[in-house]
């Protein structure tokens, strides 16, 4: 006898976040991008109110060369997004110095409501 298994989906139901302030409620897709807006801009282990496994590593690029940023940003962003079990994968990485000390991560983020384009700068 082979047990069937369902997988469950939770309403991603949350509060909408515009300009510092709350307005109304959000679902589905636009949460997700509020999640991953959010996770990506939070110092992990900067905030004793988050998991350790909340937030991207970010401040340790700060007076690193261009290549090794470039080189280890990817795997930043993956390992902080991975932590959402609503994302599928994250793909189609591009970077490019928009500054003399910023640069620029433009993403795909695969998610089980649909994928949107997000990007990260990083201060070196």
């Amino acid at each position: 006898m082979t047990q069937e298994t369902e997988e469950i989906f939770l309403p991603s139901r949350t509060y909408r976040v515009h300009n510092g302030r709350i307005i109304g409620h959000i679902d589905g897709l636009d949460a997700i991008r509020q999640a991953v807006y959010k996770l990506l801009r939070t110092e992990r282990f900067a905030y004793v109110i988050y998991s350790p496994d909340y937030g991207v590593e970010i401040e340790r690029f700060i007076g690193e060369d261009f290549d090794f940023v470039e080189a280890d940003l990817e795997r930043s962003i993956v390992d902080a997004l991975s932590a959402d079990d609503r994302i599928q994968g994250i793909s189609d990485f591009e970077m490019e110095r928009t500054k003399r000390n910023t640069l620029t991560c433009c993403f795909t983020v695969h998610t089980i409501k649909g994928a949107f384009v997000d990007n990260l700068e990083v201060v070196v």
